[in-house]
C-alpha cells in the first residue's frame, strides 16, 4: 500500500484545521501522556516532518545516520529539535511551521525518485515509507496535543488503514477500525485481547 505525497498533505492539514480552534488555550500544558507540553509536541510534529524531507533529497542519501544538523533541547526532557518556531510567534506561528514543514515534506516525496533510499532507525526506507511516517507521527501526536487541549480528533479510516499497512504489517488487526489499532500500536490505547504496548516501533523498508 504505497503511501504519497496526498496523504501527508491531508494528515497536517487536518491537524492544523483542529488545533487552529484552541489557540486561545495555553499551549504549555500537558500533552497526554507525555511528558512534553502541546507547544513541544507541536514543535516535534513540524522537526519530524522537516527531518523526513531532509532524509530524502540529498544526492546520495546517507544509509547509516540522519542527515548531520545540529539540534538541542530547550530544557531537559523537552523533545531534540533542530526546527523551532519563532518564540513569540504564538499558536498561530506554531501552526504555520507545521503546516510549511508537512508541505515541505510532500513536495519532497512528490519529485524523490522511487528508487531512493535513505537511512531511518526504524529501517532503511524509500519516500512511501517517508511519507507514511510523516502522517503517523501526525497523526499520533496530534492526538496527544488533543488530549491536552480536550479536543475532538478522528482521522479518516482509510488514512488510518494506509498507515497500518505501511508501517506495522504484523499488528493484529482485531477490529474493524483503524484508528483505535494505530493507537494501539504506538503505545496510546487498548485493544481486545492485547496487553497495553508499553514498548513499540514500525517496520519503515520498503514493500517492494
Amino acid at each position: 500500500m504505497k503511501q504519497n505525497e496526498e496523504d501527508v498533505r491531508l494528515a497536517v492539514s487536518l491537524a492544523v484545521g483542529t488545533l487552529r480552534t484552541a489557540t486561545g488555550q495555553d499551549w504549555d500544558r500537558r500533552a497526554g501522556d507525555l511528558e512534553w507540553s502541546v507547544r513541544e509536541t507541536v514543535e516535534h510534529i513540524a522537526d519530524d516532518l522537516f527531518a523526513y524531507a531532509m532524509q530524502l533529497t540529498p544526492e546520495n542519501p546517507p544509509q547509516e545516520s540522519y542527515v548531520p544538523f545540529g539540534w538541542r533541547r530547550s530544557r531537559p526532557g523537552a523533545p531534540a529539535l533542530t526546527l523551532y518556531a519563532q518564540a513569540d510567534a504564538g499558536p498561530d506561528g506554531l501552526l504555520q511551521l507545521l503546516d510549511a514543514a508537512g508541505g515541505l515534506l510532500a513536495a519532497v516525496v512528490a519529485v524523490t525518485p522511487p528508487d531512493r533510499r535513505s537511512w531511518h532507525p526504524y529501517g532503511v526506507s524509500d519516500a512511501a515509507g517517508f511519507a507514511a511516517m510523516g502522517v503517523v507521527e501526525t497523526l499520533v501526536h496530534t492526538h496527544d496535543v488533543a488530549v491536552g487541549l480536550g479536543l475532538p480528533w478522528n482521522p479518516p479510516e482509510d488514512l488510518c488503514d494506509r498507515v497500518l499497512r505501511r508501517l506495522f504489517r504484523d499488528v493484529p488487526r482485531t477490529t474493524a477500525a483503524a484508528w483505535p489499532v494505530l493507537l494501539w500500536a504506538t503505545g496510546r490505547g487498548e485493544m481486545p485481547g492485547h496487553p497495553r504496548r508499553a514498548e513499540w516501533r514500525w517496520d519503515g523498508t520498503p514493500l517492494d
